[in-house]
């Protein structure tokens, strides 16, 4: 007897093959085997070109009844599956577990048309254990998942055939709607409408460092009250800058530092002290959601990135399924894992524990993403490497701290007042926390292992021993400004985040989502912030103001629930398809009459965003989207041939966000549009027209040169300094510039000395012999003498003392060092003396902030270190097996000649003879 077994991933064929044995064919569907049709992938056999539904797929007179076509990339694939069926006496389809996989199993069972007995079996990790009780216990196929499958894939269809259109006449062509998609994207768009509208505020407070006459170092407390009045915080302001919080004082720079002169000196006070309990319960493990969460946190991993090597995990036999949305473990799982704990840390570690999740509708997959087997391979002992070692220790991790104990502890609360000397009652606090018991925290050994509550864990500092009533030193007291920072971007995980919050999506769709997001342009990622493109923008105002319903939370959310409820069995597909095409109730807000009732939508209107008006003239100040990209169109400069109004016009650098449009940057923008020539003026010695331009590589001077120059002729050109403005640049500095490169003098040895500036900076050159500049002025005012000067010193070869950092931005998340910014060879960058990451162009000092130097280091640390030697080693690799190959060839060639010596001989002798 044969038995044929048909897998979603050719990955699996093997290892399940191995574990059935013999009488078992495995072969793969290689996925979906068919689908809607579609222009490209999947067209409509010409037979049916006529018929009414040809441009959805879908018959919506006659029930939504939706037409599939086996893919053209599949179709050799399906003759290779019905050749192995026709040899076989029964079919066991074995695709994955959730909703695609079920639809899979049907669309397979629909097309192979199998008259022989068929099975439908699912496993949840591929492990010998797994696939024989898989096959122990086979079922039906689950119709009711393959409703809820088909549903959504015709809803998807309906709605991005019909509202795609839309964009494409109002938009431009490539643009496109979907129905989780555009929610996403709106998401986007309005937290940067948010950063758009925040105004900054300024606050101020203060740190006391307290010491005990017994203690050495002394520890910090904060300032939280004067007279009795709450302080300030930067959550005591509205996104306008406003003081929204009541009873609260905020102090501004002067008052803080009058506060802090008058309590200078003075004796601080124990007013309270509180001792509580400090208890922490382990996280429980890993589901879809919160895997991808975790990844992009600790690597800058996307989405896509982290569902690859998870699903190359799965297929591996290393770990469950990874699309889940439960965090249930089966029994199997709780024995491994606490086996785990007992072994490694001691039975006094182990709690057994079953978590429930607040998914709604959690039950695609029975069970969390955790170690395969019903014992957990330690991660050291598996033999991976790469990816695939950093994501199955991160899930061997999770799982195991699980099922611990709770961390236990103590936290200390005190609370010290202290009287200025003129007056003002202050009141500080300062808490810390003593771990008695790691508990779970033992299998989490780092901070940044911890994802829920580890900011405010390092907060907690350990306090000496206090008394109510006792005085202590006030070692120091230090005023401090802050401002309020708008709300932060989404990245991929707290977008995946947020959508799971409104119950909007699903575990196996946001990879695809956040990669549709990117690919199609509608963001960008500026370290792992998702930035929206301006086009984003005009998406999302055209659906708010024509298809509301539709990008509206709560609806999309609801249809979730309905889908959900298809795959219970609850709710018939049919009424619900009906309701989303032709709608119900008082509002018919179905997709149907809102194309019906689609006014004349104004193109222009739609994509214009107003910047400001122009205090100058008077005119406003547009963000337009156009067929080739934003630009910006400011007030009319000059009349056209016919005389009427031409607006300036300015293209939007691609690297700018949208929250750094502002009037002043707009101006800027018109004034020196790229491409445009800011004529200058002419050069007193050539006589040449010099002009400042905005060029790819950043604004430059140049030359203008006369029509009638050689064709070998060059102008000179020289790029701005970094202290320089195309605004602020004239004739002079133009001058000053096209001197360079400048020769300064001679060395004592007669060797020419010139001043350059250079990819890395600034710098002298003699001869082969380069020294680094400190700043781009010294190449117009270096003298001879301080050039010798600088050459007789010896060669640091880079390694000059270290500068002090030009900034400090507190700890790092991950490494929990503190992160500086720091000036060097290759310009500004961040570090928190581990990692490196070079600031982007549309980065600066001034205006960076802890949240984007932490998104710098996780996108550099997201991309792994360096790999210097490995092109000197493949070079010389390269050049031994030249190597070896001319000496074979010299050794083939010598050899031949022999021969031909030989055979030359051999004829001459049989003439001879």
């Amino acid at each position: 007897m044969t038995t044929l077994v048909i897998v979603e991933s050719p990955n699996k064929v093997r290892s399940i093959a191995g574990y059935l044995g013999d009488g078992f064919v495995v072969d793969s569907s290689v996925g979906h085997i068919r689908d809607l049709p579609d222009t490209k992938r999947n067209p409509v056999p010409a037979k049916y070109k006529g018929e009414p539904w040809v441009r959805l797929g879908v018959d919506i007179e006659d029930n939504f009844k939706p037409y599939y076509f086996v893919s053209t990339d599949k179709k050799q694939q399906m003759t290779k599956l019905k050749k192995l069926l026709a040899g076989a006496d029964e079919l066991i389809l074995a695709t994955d577990e959730d909703r695609e996989g079920e639809a899979i199993a049907w669309h397979l069972f629909d097309e192979l048309k199998p008259k022989v007995p068929v099975k439908r079996i699912v496993f949840n990790e591929i492990t010998k254990g797994a696939i024989l009780a898989a096959m122990e216990s086979p079922r039906d196929i689950d119709m009711d998942l393959v409703d809820a499958q088909e549903t959504r894939r015709i809803l998807d269809r309906i709605y991005g055939f019909e509202v795609s259109p839309v964009l494409w006449r109002k938009i431009g062509q490539g643009t496109s709607a979907g129905r989780v998609q555009s929610v996403a994207l709106r998401l986007v768009v309005e937290r940067e409408r948010a950063r758009m509208a925040f105004r900054s505020a300024s606050y101020w407070d203060l740190t006391a460092t307290l010491a005990t006459s017994e203690q050495g170092g002394g520890f910090e407390a904060a300032l939280v009250s004067v007279d009795g009045q709450k302080l300030a915080t930067g959550k005591s302001f509205d996104d306008t800058g406003a003081l929204a919080a009541k009873n609260v004082v905020a102090l501004d720079q002067a008052r803080a530092e009058a506060l802090a002169a008058a309590a200078t000196g003075q004796p601080v006070t124990v007013s309270s002290v509180e001792a509580k309990p400090y208890t922490r319960n382990p996280v429980p493990p890993f589901r879809t959601t919160t895997m991808q969460q975790d990844a992009s946190r600790k690597w800058g991993w996307s989405a896509a990135r982290t569902m690859q090597v998870a699903q190359r995990l799965y297929e591996g036999g290393f770990i469950t399924y990874m699309r889940t949305d439960s965090i249930t473990l089966s029994q199997t799982a709780l024995k491994a894992a606490g086996q785990t704990v007992r072994d490694l840390y001691g039975a006094e570690y182990h709690r057994e524990q079953q978590y429930s999740g607040k998914v709604k509708n959690a039950q695609e997959a029975h069970e969390a993403i955790r170690p395969a087997g019903e014992t957990f391979r330690n991660p050291d002992e598996t033999g991976l490497s790469g990816d695939e070692a950093k994501l199955y220790r991160r899930i061997w991790k999770r799982t195991v701290a699980s099922q611990m104990m709770p961390a236990k502890g103590e936290t200390v609360s005190a609370r010290f007042a202290l009287t200025t000397t003129s007056g003002e009652q202050l009141e500080f606090t300062a808490s810390g926390t003593t771990i008695t018991f790691k508990g779970w925290l033992k299998a989490y050994s780092e901070a940044t292992e911890i994802v829920e509550d580890a900011e405010e864990d390092e907060k907690s500092a350990t306090l000496p021993a206090l008394t109510e009533g006792q005085s202590l030193d006030l070692a120091g007291i230090a005023a401090e400004g802050h401002d309020t920072k708008p709300p932060a971007r989404y990245t991929e995980a707290t977008l995946i985040a947020e959508l799971e919050k409104r119950e909007i999506g699903r575990p196996s769709t946001y990879a695809a989502i956040m990669s549709t997001l990117l690919n199609r342009g509608y963001v960008w990622k500026k370290g792992t912030a998702l930035v929206p493109a301006w086009i984003a923008f005009n998406i999302v105002r055209l659906l708010e103001a024509h298809f509301s319903r539709l990008v509206d939370y709560g609806f999309t959310a609801e249809l979730e629930q309905v889908l959900d409820d298809i795959a219970n069995g609850r709710e018939d597909r049919i009424p619900v398809l009906e309701s989303f095409w032709t709608g119900e109730g008082p509002g018919n807000t179905g997709l149907k009459r809102l194309l019906e009732n689609l006014p004349d939508i104004d193109a222009r209107a739609m994509a214009t965003f107003p910047v400001g008006e122009d205090p100058d003239t008077g005119h406003a100040i547009n963000v337009r989207v156009g067929k080739y990209g934003p630009y910006l169109e400011g007030p009319p400069l000059l009349p056209g041939e016919g005389g009427e109004v031409v607006p300036t016009r300015a293209n939007i650098p691609e690297e700018m966000p949208p929250d750094e449009m502002t009037l002043e940057k707009a101006k800027e923008l018109l004034a020196n549009p790229a491409g445009q020539d800011k004529v200058l003026g002419t050069h007193p010695e050539t006589g040449l027209e010099l002009v400042a331009k905005n060029g790819r590589f950043g604004p430059y001077v140049t030359e203008v040169l006369p029509e009638d120059a050689p064709k070998s002729a060059r102008p000179r050109t020289a790029s701005l300094f970094k202290t320089m403005t195309l605004d602020g640049i004239g004739i002079d500095d133009a001058v000053k510039l096209l001197t360079l490169p400048r020769v300064v003098g001679t060395d004592v040895d007669g060797a020419e000395i010139t001043a350059q500036n250079g990819r890395y900076g600034p710098y002298l050159k003699k001869g082969t012999d380069s020294r680094s500049l400190e700043s781009e002025d010294q190449l117009l005012t270096l003298t001879e003498e301080e050039a010798r000067a600088i050459y007789a010193q010896p060669k640091t070869y880079g390694r000059r003392a270290a500068a002090a950092p030009l900034k400090e931005l507190g700890a790092d998340p991950v490494s929990g060092k503190n992160i500086v910014v720091k000036d060097g060879r290759f310009g500004l960058y961040v570090t928190d003396g581990e990692t490196n990451a070079s600031l982007r162009k549309a980065d600066s000092l001034e205006t960076l902030t802890p949240e984007r130097a932490h998104e710098l280091l996780a996108e550099r640390r997201a991309r792994g270190p360096v790999k210097r030697t490995a092109k000197k080693t493949a070079a010389k690799k390269t050049a031994a097996k030249k190597a070896a190959a001319k000496k074979t060839a010299a050794k083939k060639t010598a050899a031949k000649k022999t021969a031909a010596k030989k055979t030359a001989a051999k004829k001459t002798t049989a003439k001879k003879a």
